[in-house]
């Protein structure tokens, strides 16, 4: 067993032997390391003002991803590569040609959220040779800026992309293969245990270790992404102890596809499942982009979206309409069930003490069926759901309905299927007037709340229209209504 959190920060080793557990990657940078580029804004992952990379080998390969470091936890950094915007320029002070880029087209003005849009267009820079506007924007979604309108940083993204000097220049291509080296003898499957202050901080070495860990400490707070973790400490002021890391294990990180369908590890960020969502259901890879910012994609996981239980996660009404099954895993044994069956009320899952998710199953959707996600929220981006509604329906060569699941977060204390509409379309003609005549079935499936995202009454009313939509979608209409075409008429 160790006794340290090992990594790298731009350049230097780091070990800690005494870390509390819930100690942000941001307050150990600017009060510990002085390292003050990094920028606290909002503390819940929102503004992208603290971004900085983080490296960490996957099969092998050095990947680097934005993430926030106002709610990633230090424990979760063993083995990984941490850089700031203090690691671009030259030592003679010449700067990045990201940095460069945002000097010449302007795309600073007060610049406190500055270093942040360097660090996500720097990631950008490194994965991406030739961006087009759209990768450019999705890749600032989690950055805000009160003071340029953005289009001067959208050009210096299109300009350093333009700008591509010898490898030698920079400082992560330069320096890959030595990092590489040195992150592999960082690796260990060794658990780590740190405490002090009567608190835990335990990495499980693997899956087994977490099995164990948790049969041991049944009420610990297992962290993946913390980008719902975080805001309990950084909100709520929450102590967790003891805390369990699990973003290391390349167990809980497998994506597979076969002929049934797609097994997703629960560790599997959004990030990383997104290109295999986008070839196998494409409309789930759609919902993904709307999830977040980038930063918030890196780390979140669909499983911590299903385990949490929250009502208005996006990803679990998706999943029980296309009959996703979760299977679970402690010291004991293994045990799965339909998704559906996990979320019993409100805060409280199917999950024993000890238990842990360990993989989602997603049947793969038959290629006549019909799929749509709706995700409605008071802005596109980074915006949590008013609420959010899927349909799965696959009708004969008659256009008889033979198979139609819809599930809705947001609609109440868990997401919840609405049978009584199922019920209402099964075994119908799939026509305008069958469609009428179930809209009414929603209010014997929810009664939900009002809350600031929305009242009970627009919930209600956009459910029954997202179902007219789905229905005009299927039958042709084009996904935008032509919205003045009364007034033109």
């Amino acid at each position: 067993m160790a006794d340290s959190i090992r990594f790298i920060l731009n350049g230097e080793d780091i070990a800690l032997s005494s870390v509390d557990p819930t100690e942000t990657l941001l307050d150990f940078l600017r009060l510990k390391r002085r390292l003050t580029g990094s920028k606290e804004g909002c503390a819940e992952g929102d503004c992208g003002a603290c971004t900085v990379l983080v490296g960490r080998l996957v099969a092998g390969r050095l990947t680097y991803e934005t993430v926030n470091a106002c709610i990633r936890f230090v424990g979760s950094l063993n083995a990984t590569h941490v850089v700031t915007v203090e690691h671009l320029a030259a030592k003679d002070g010449t700067l990045h040609p990201v940095q460069q880029a945002m000097v010449d087209c302007h795309g600073s003005q007060c610049g406190f959220c500055t270093p942040g849009f360097v660090m996500s267009l720097y990631g950008l820079w490194l994965a991406s040779e030739n961006p087009g506007r759209a990768e450019i924007e999705r890749a600032l979604q989690g950055n805000l800026c009160r003071c340029t309108g953005y289009e001067p940083i959208v050009k210096a993204a299109e300009l350093v992309a333009r700008m591509r000097p010898s490898a030698l220049f920079d400082p992560l291509e330069r320096e890959r293969a030595n990092i590489v080296a040195r992150l592999e003898g960082l690796t260990t499957r060794e658990t780590i245990l740190i405490e002090g202050d009567g608190r835990q901080l335990i990495v499980p070495g693997s899956v087994e270790a977490l099995a164990e860990t948790l049969a041991a400490h049944p009420k610990a707070t297992i962290v993946a992404g913390a980008t719902d973790v975080g805001l309990w400490v950084t909100k709520q002021m929450r102590v967790l102890d003891p805390v369990v890391f699990i973003n290391h294990l390349h167990e809980l990180q497998d994506v597979s596809v076969d002929n049934s369908g797609i097994t997703l590890g629960a560790g599997v960020s959004y990030s990383t499942a997104f290109e295999t969502l986008r070839q196998e259901i494409p409309a789930f890879a759609r919902l993904i982009t709307r999830i977040g910012g980038q930063q918030v994609r890196n780390m979140g996981t669909i499983g911590g979206n299903v385990a949490n239980g929250s009502p208005i996660g996006d990803t679990p009404p998706v999943l029980i309409a296309l009959g996703a099954t979760v299977t679970l895993r402690s010291a004991t044994g293994i045990r799965t069930l339909p998704l559906e069956d996990f979320f019993i009320d409100y805060g409280k899952q199917d999950r024993q003490p000890g238990e842990f998710v360990e993989r989602l199953f997603v049947p793969r959707p038959k290629a006549e069926s019909a799929l749509a996600i709706y995700k409605i929220s008071k802005r596109r981006d980074e915006d949590i759901s008013a609420l959010c509604g899927a349909f799965h329906m696959e009708r004969d060569a008659t256009g008889i309905v033979t198979h139609i699941r819809i599930a809705f977060g947001g609609m109440a204390a868990t997401p919840k299927r609405a049978r009584s509409v199922e019920a209402a379309l099964y075994g119908k003609p799939f026509t305008q007037a069958a469609v009428d005549a179930a809209r009414n079935a929603f209010d014997r499936d929810y009664q939900p709340l009002t809350d600031w995202r929305a009242t009970a009454e627009y919930r209600q009313l956009t459910a029954k229209n997202l179902l007219t939509r789905f229905f005009l979608e299927v039958s042709g209409t084009p996904q935008e209504l032509q919205r003045f075409a009364a007034e033109e008429a």
